[in-house]
Formats: C-alpha cells, structure tokens, sequence
C-alpha cells in the first residue's frame, strides 16, 4: 500500500494517514439541504471528495463512503433561529415539504451524474434518522452536556468546555466566542447564546414535526450527521469531510456531540475543501452570487460568453488543489478548455502509434512515481495533471518522430 499523507484541519498539518482497520476506510461527508438546485460552489466540494474517494480505492483500500441529505431541521440562520429552509419553500410554493426534498435530490443526483462523480455508499437522511438523534440526546442529557426548557432540549457549551475543548478544530477560544456573541436574554430559552439546539420544540405552523419525550418539534442540524455518521462508521472512524464553510459551527458541534456521549475523538482526520469564489465573492445560494452547472453546460447565462461541457468543468476545478480557492472566470475556463482537449487529443494520438524497435526514451518508472507522488501529496492534483501533459509531449515527440516508445 502506497504511503498517503493527508492535511488534518484539527491538527493544522499534514500527516500519514493511517486508518483505524488495515484495508477498510470509513469516510462521512456533509451533503446538501434540499432546498433549492445546486450551484456551482456546492459542486466542487463534491467533486473534491469524488477524487479522494476514486483515489482510495486505486489504492486498494475497502471504503465506505457515507454523505448524507439534508431533508429537516437546516433553519435559516445558524443561531438555531428562522425557519426550516424545506419548509419555507414548500409553504412559498404550497407544495409539499417532500415534493421540495424529493425535487432538488433528483437534481443533486442528476448534476454529479453529469460531473461523473461516483455514487456514495450509502446516502442517508435526516428524516429517516429521527430515531437515532432522538436516541443521541438521551445520552447528552443523562452525560450531563446538555438541558431542556419549553420542551426544546440545547447543549451546554460551557458545560462542554469544562471537561473539553469546544473550538479546537476551528481555532476559536471560548473566552472571544462570548465575547464576540450578542446576548440573548429575553428572546431565547438558551442559557447562553454559544449552546445549540439538539431538539427545537415546532410552533403550530411548523409543518415537519415528530414526537419525542420532549415535544413535538424536530432535531437541531447540527444532530443529524452525527446520528448518521455514528450508525454507518461507529463510533470513531477514518474521515470526515466537507465545504470549509462547514468547519464552524457545524464541524465544531459534530464534535462536542460525540465527544460528550463517548469522550472519544469521533474522527482522525479532517478535510475541508475550499470555496470556490465568482467575482472575487464567495459563491453562495444565500446571497445569489452563483451559477448553476446547466446554466454553464448549455451558455444560457449572463456571466460566460459560450457553454463549456461538464468534462471542461470539471477539469477546472481539479486543477486547483482542494484545499485552495479557485475563483470562476471565463479565460480560466478557457484555459482549461484547452488543456483539456490537448489531454484528449494525447490520448487518440497514443492509441494510434505503433511501437518501435528501438529503446524507449520515457522513463514510464520514474513518471508513475511523480504521479502518484503528487497523489499522496495530500491529492495534488495540479501536479497529477502536470506530469500527464508531460507524458503528452512525449507522446507528441513519439508521433513527430523526435522520440521512441517500445512494445
């Protein structure tokens, strides 16, 4: 087995990855809230994972990749406030809440489909996993880790970071997130504005609503991937991952839910694929500086002055380390588009050469070794896709007649 090291956001460095089971990989990443198309931004973080997952499998290892859907309990504002993002779009359509999940699934599944990613092995929801949250929170309210009032149960952060270390994956201390915190006396049940919601209590017009020994309300989204990730990889498994975005405080509260019913790392390592900017502005749903992929596949947009295939797309986006921002522009596409046809091109030109007598004069050794050296960089696929228009040069020489290649 090849020896891969891999950046751990909790740890801030890169270290050899070692899994917990020889062979077998255990792998949960964040999936969408369903609640409109995926744009552009949200598909990167996918492909990004794609290519780790493909990867770990070349490798031979045995990998269960979980990423769930988002189907409940994803509110409007991170502070456990608003309304539930599904919700709202099946009350502005009067539609319902399923019809709206049911929609944007179909459309998530179809868009990756088009960027070839690979399915998970499994793809769990939210509300298919009520049980276990529920199940969750009994066990962080008999630990002592979190409390109900007005039948909503909250985590107790400071209670948490008594024993433990509430930020340490995003680098935030306790003593600045209370500081930086606008009180809530007054317009919250929450004993401090840092605790998030494990069950919210559902006013009478909130229509995605379940039982519980609490009320009839429904699970914070924090909750959720943990309840999945714990059900499908145990307890502690190999990685997690998803956008940057997501570190804080989704990340963060995935942590101090597990760590508080088990007072066990739930994860070894990290990973966090980075933004992708338009404009020079994060592309996001909320603020509508984005781009669907359709709109790019077929032209039929205001920002890009032609269409480019899923393949030049794609291609794109992984010539930029996962870890780094990629801002989205059309000469950048362009350039991409380009490359990518040179990589097509090599690849017809190498299926019609024939091979000589004489003595190669590519060191095919050498050349795999860099490959998969750039790979077990952290998956550094700009430097992959670097040394294979090296290997079309030489298959450009070979047509020229200006270098060999042997049987």
């Amino acid at each position: 087995m090849q020896q891969l090291s891999v950046y751990n956001s909790l740890s801030g460095k890169k270290e050899i990855f070692t899994p917990l089971t020889p062979n077998y990989v255990g792998m949960y990443v964040c999936g969408p809230t369903v609640y409109s198309n995926v744009h552009l931004g949200n598909c990167r973080t996918f492909m990004s994972f794609d290519l780790i997952y493909r990867y770990l499998k070349h490798l031979g290892y045995k990998v269960r990749y979980v990423r769930n859907i988002t189907d409940a309990g994803h509110l409007e504002n991170d502070a456990d406030e608003g309304e539930d993002r599904i919700a709202k779009k099946a009350r502005l359509e009067a539609i319902e809440p399923m019809e709206v999940v049911q929609r944007y699934t179909v459309d998530f599944h179809n868009t990756l489909a088009k960027f070839n990613n690979l399915p998970p092995s499994i793809e769990p929801t939210a509300t298919g996993h009520i049980i276990e949250q529920i199940e969750i929170i009994k066990t962080i309210l008999e630990k002592g880790f979190a409390y109900e009032i007005n039948g909503s149960v909250y985590f107790d952060v400071l209670k948490y970071n008594e024993t433990h270390n509430y930020g340490k994956l995003s680098g935030r201390k306790i003593e600045d997130l209370i500081h930086n915190t606008r009180s809530l006396e007054g317009q919250s049940d929450k004993k401090s504005p840092q605790d998030f919601a494990l069950w919210k209590k559902a006013e009478p017009k909130h229509i995605m609503r379940w039982p519980s020994p609490w009320s009839d309300g429904f699970p914070g989204w924090h909750l959720e991937c943990t309840a999945m990730s714990t059900k499908y990889l145990g307890n502690q498994f190999d990685i997690h991952g998803g956008g940057m975005d997501l570190k804080f405080p989704h990340h963060e509260c995935e942590i101090a839910q597990a760590e508080s019913m088990t007072n066990q790392a739930p994860v070894n390592y990290w990973l966090h694929a980075n933004m992708l900017t338009l404009n020079g502005q994060k592309m996001a749903k909320s603020t509508g500086n984005n781009i669907l992929p359709d709109a790019m596949f077929s032209g039929d947009n205001d920002i890009f002055t032609k269409a480019f295939t899923p393949s030049v797309v794609r291609f794109f986006l992984l010539q930029a380390h996962y870890r780094s921002i990629v801002d989205l522009s059309e000469d950048a596409l362009l350039a991409s588009e380009k490359g990518f046809n040179r990589l097509q091109e090599g690849m017809q030109t190498l299926k019609q050469l024939t091979p000589s007598e004489a003595t190669t004069t590519f060191d095919f050794n050498a050349w795999e070794t860099k490959c998969y050296a750039a790979m077990n960089d952290d998956f550094n696929s700009p430097i992959l896709i670097a040394q294979l228009f090296d290997a079309v040069r030489f298959i450009n020489a070979v047509k020229n007649e200006t270098a060999t290649i042997s049987a």
